[in-house]
């Protein structure tokens, strides 16, 4: 199959480019830079140079394809209005590529979070919250499996906070990054909260299996982890970093201080049981031992 990737070249995104070769896919993937280009190439993708605001670089990327793979996301979360920027790029750009398979039968496979559930862990029966800060992507993500009804094969894969390799990433990365320059390893409220993860690799192989099978409109969950406490994670951090461990407003933690505080455990059992999906890859306390002072 011949497959056009967005976000090629992020922690999800080049595993899932390095995971489609692998398996005999062809890959042609947006390249931002001559930096992104290389590194596609050297995986054995082809880059198309483009961002995610040039919508011609889209439409030409996903109407050579036979699939396409959006995993690309702006990386400035600075502010609210920084993440809401982002979201509004997302929406134009999945409303470019699914414009450019529609009757085609084609499968175009987007990415959002895990919901989560007050009380419960959260499954993929239940639907995104578009309430809080970043509940513009669930709409997105909405309009993009909608199209299931106009000809496309639009599935979504539900991403936990912390996609992880190497001790970096996700949920987990933001709150070293803090740690570094706060000097103390936070977390926001009493740490019971859990947070769902899985390895890069792990998510890599789920995206494979979405985009060559599963049926149009339906959503899957990539969680290994279901949840770990984040004072758990925040002692590894403290432990890695030779920092003191503590609670911290949420304040703290930016405009991703709410969720950060929200326990938002994710099962992915019915991911598991139906597309034979199966994490190998360490879980994210044992993956975060290999934090880099």
């Amino acid at each position: 199959m011949q497959v056009f990737v967005t976000g090629g070249t992020g922690t999800i995104g080049s595993a899932v480019v390095t995971e489609l070769v692998a398996h005999d896919h062809a890959v042609t993937a947006l390249a931002r830079s001559d930096a992104s280009g290389a590194a596609l190439a050297a995986a054995g993708a082809r880059p198309l140079r483009g961002d995610l605001a040039d919508l011609d670089a889209l439409r030409r990327g996903a109407d050579a394809a036979d699939g396409v793979i959006s995993l690309a996301f702006s990386r400035d979360y600075g502010s609210a209005a920084s993440v809401e920027r982002g979201m509004l790029e997302e929406e134009a750009a999945l409303g470019a590529l699914g414009q450019a398979l529609v009757g085609s039968d084609r499968p175009l496979v987007v990415v959002s979070g895990t919901p989560w559930v007050a009380g419960r862990v959260a499954t993929e029966a239940d639907p995104l919250p578009t309430d809080g800060p970043v509940g513009r992507r669930a709409l997105t993500v909405a309009a993009a499996l909608a199209l299931s009804d106009r000809g496309v094969r639009a599935a979504a894969v539900r991403m936990p906070r912390t996609v992880h390799a190497d001790g970096q990433g996700g949920f987990n990365g933001l709150l070293a990054d803090l740690a570094r320059r706060s000097g103390v390893a936070g977390y926001p409220g009493d740490g019971t909260q859990r947070w769902p993860a899985v390895h890069a690799a792990d998510a890599a192989s789920l995206f494979r299996l979405v985009l060559e099978g599963a049926p149009a409109g339906s959503a899957w969950h990539a969680v290994a982890d279901e949840g770990d406490p984040v004072a758990d994670i925040a002692a590894v951090i403290g432990r890695r970093l030779g920092l003191p461990v503590r609670s911290l407003p949420v304040e703290e933690f930016g405009p991703f201080g709410p969720i950060f505080a929200t326990d938002q455990p994710a099962s992915s059992a019915r991911t598991r049981e139906v597309l034979g999906w199966t994490p190998t890859h360490p879980g994210q306390l044992e993956d975060l031992e290999l934090l880099r002072p």
